[in-house]
């Protein structure tokens, strides 16, 4: 056996601990998402199919296994970079425009990027025969469906523009849909696609709306009016330019009216709140263990309610305050979420209680009952949490008190007695009079503020109920404004009410503070008052002022949720 002297050991030593820091490490996957612009799709229409990486994959993709089901019309890629708070980020894209061979339920298989791959996901291709009667010798028309056309009251309708168009357009303008004792809400971006009708190859632009009807009833969705420019493709200039430009006609097309025939709630329906969504799920979470609750300390309790097809104005409280003696319970302002995709509408409510015991025992929390009414199975549902019950138990930081304990005496001894340290005695010097001095100051200081204490409250009564009048009426001038569908004093009173409420000097500005509904009515007030758009011209303040109204409902409401709450040391 040779031995090697210490030295070279700790020095191979060294020589491995590099090596193996050199080695070149197996990379990790790259993570490739796969995702269509929509779905379903028709067999004759094109659609997108996005990869997605938030890395560089490994090679460059493989596309052949689509073409077993689809045909490949383009393919572009793109990629984005981003540096934020010390993170960089990317993300790059593959996007191909394809159109399905078959109908039926399609699956998109994975496609590998070298060594890296996208997960398969399924596409349903739909062979559509709705437009068999559409008459195709237009260059361009309006098409709309609403689903359901039989909603019930407060319950989603998809409504569905397609505009179809076989020429170039200019200048196109096209209104919104109007439905009296309606929430309308615009549902994501545009999209564009290819289609065929009777072997005439369509460029198809489609657009979605969320509808809730808040009556019952027949209620009938205006039709849509689109005017365009369509430019000829006959007679066309040699050389485009200022002097000769290409030609152009004016068209105007309408929609179809929708009517939708409103069903009321249903008589057995015997919840507080009527809540039709397409889905619905009601979760708790806990900071803690509850059965291990300690006296004293907080325990925080979440309540989380999501649905589908419905707004987040319809979602109903869910904590109740238990301010027993034993137990209080402290609520945060609720988390409030909407989020809109072409499915339509999903809302998010979550809400946060802190409970501190201050006593030991157990207690039982009610259950907690969402009644709604389920739009697909068209059923009464509840969706519940048990009652819980919270065990609360002594705090184990809490030392217990020791007794003191004294050392024995001998009985012939007496304990010495303590040595007394001489306090030094103030004599006739200086400091009498300095504490006199300071005394005098802080006394003069105290009568200085409380006399002037009156004046500043009586100030600031006085510009509080000034602001409160000039608050007042901003809102009369905007009331009145939208009733005469006065745009431009709309204009000049919403100023006003941002510079006071939120100190901003532009309607972008304060459109941008607002809720959505408000900010797009805004925007589109600003859109009539300096666009170019002659249709937008009309403009009409009912809208306008309605979601004002809502705007300042739901802030009051959130005043009034901040104010109600009570610090944690206030037990």
């Amino acid at each position: 056996m040779i031995k090697l002297p210490q030295s070279t050991l700790f020095l191979l030593l060294i020589l491995l601990n590099l090596s193996l820091f050199l080695m070149p490490q197996p990379a990790a996957a790259t993570q490739i998402i796969a995702s269509v612009g929509r779905n379903p799709v028709n067999l004759d229409e094109s659609f997108q199919i996005i990869f997605t990486a938030t890395d560089t994959p490994d090679d460059d993709p493989d596309f052949s296994p689509l073409e077993q089901d689809f045909s490949i019309l383009n393919q572009s890629q793109s990629s984005n970079s981003s540096w934020i708070n010390g993170q960089s980020s990317k993300t790059i894209q593959w996007t191909l425009n394809v159109m399905a061979k078959n109908s039926g339920s399609l699956v998109i298989p994975a496609i590998q990027f070298g060594t890296d791959a996208s997960e398969p996901i399924t596409v349903m291709v739909t062979q559509d025969t709705s437009n068999k009667d559409i008459k195709v010798d237009e260059d361009l028309f309006l098409e709309v469906d609403a689903t359901p056309e039989n909603p019930y009251l407060q319950s989603q309708v998809i409504y569905t523009l397609r505009l179809y168009t076989r020429v170039d357009i200019a200048q196109a303008r096209l209104n919104e849909p109007e439905l009296a004792d309606a929430v309308i809400e615009k549902l994501g971006d545009d999209s564009n696609y290819n289609t065929q009708l009777k072997g005439v190859t369509y460029s198809v632009t489609e657009r979605k709306y969320a509808i809730f009807p808040q009556k019952s009833g027949a209620l009938t969705i205006k039709p849509l009016v689109l005017t365009a420019e369509v430019l000829s493709t006959s007679n066309r200039p040699l050389f485009n330019g200022f002097f000769n430009p290409q030609m152009s006609k004016t068209k105007r097309v309408e929609s179809k009216a929708v009517t939708l025939q409103v069903k009321p709630a249903p008589a057995n329906f015997t919840g507080q709140h009527w809540l039709p969504a397409d889905q619905l799920t009601l979760t708790q979470q806990w900071s803690g263990d509850v059965q291990a609750m300690k006296v004293g300390e907080p325990l925080t309790r979440t309540l989380t309610l999501q649905a589908k097809g419905t707004t987040v104005g319809q979602l109903p409280e869910l904590g109740t305050a238990n301010n027993s003696g034993q137990l209080k319970s402290y609520p945060d302002q609720p988390v409030l979420k909407e989020q809109k995709n072409a499915a339509g509408l999903s809302a998010y409510r979550e809400e946060k209680i802190a409970l501190i015991p201050s006593k030991v025992g157990d207690y039982t929390l009610p259950a907690i009952e969402v009644p709604w009414f389920n739009t697909q199975s068209q059923k009464i549902e509840i969706a519940k949490i048990p009652q819980t019950v919270i065990r609360v138990i002594a705090a184990s930081d809490t030392p217990a008190p020791t007794p003191e304990i004294k050392p024995a005496q001998p009985n012939n001894i007496q304990p010495a007695p303590l040595a007394q340290t001489p306090v030094p005695q103030l004599t006739n010097g200086y400091w009498p009079w300095v504490s006199l001095f300071l005394a005098s100051g802080w006394l003069g200081t105290f009568i200085y503020f409380v006399a002037k204490r009156p004046a500043q409250i009586v100030a600031m009564k006085d510009a509080n109920e000034a602001d409160e009048v000039q608050y007042k009426d901003i809102i009369k001038r905007l009331k009145n404004a939208c009733a005469e569908n006065n745009a431009t004093t709309a204009k000049n009173a919403l100023l006003e009410w941002g510079r006071q409420q939120f100190n901003v000097t532009s309607l972008g500005a304060v459109a941008m503070v607002c809720d959505a509904r408000l900010r797009d009515e805004i925007l589109f007030l600003n859109q009539a008052l300096y666009g170019y758009d002659k249709e937008t011209k009309t403009w009409t303040g009912k809208r306008l002022f309605q979601a004002f109204t809502e705007n300042k409902a739901r802030a009051k409401l959130a005043i009034a949720e901040d104010s109600s709450l009570k610090p944690l040391y206030r037990l």
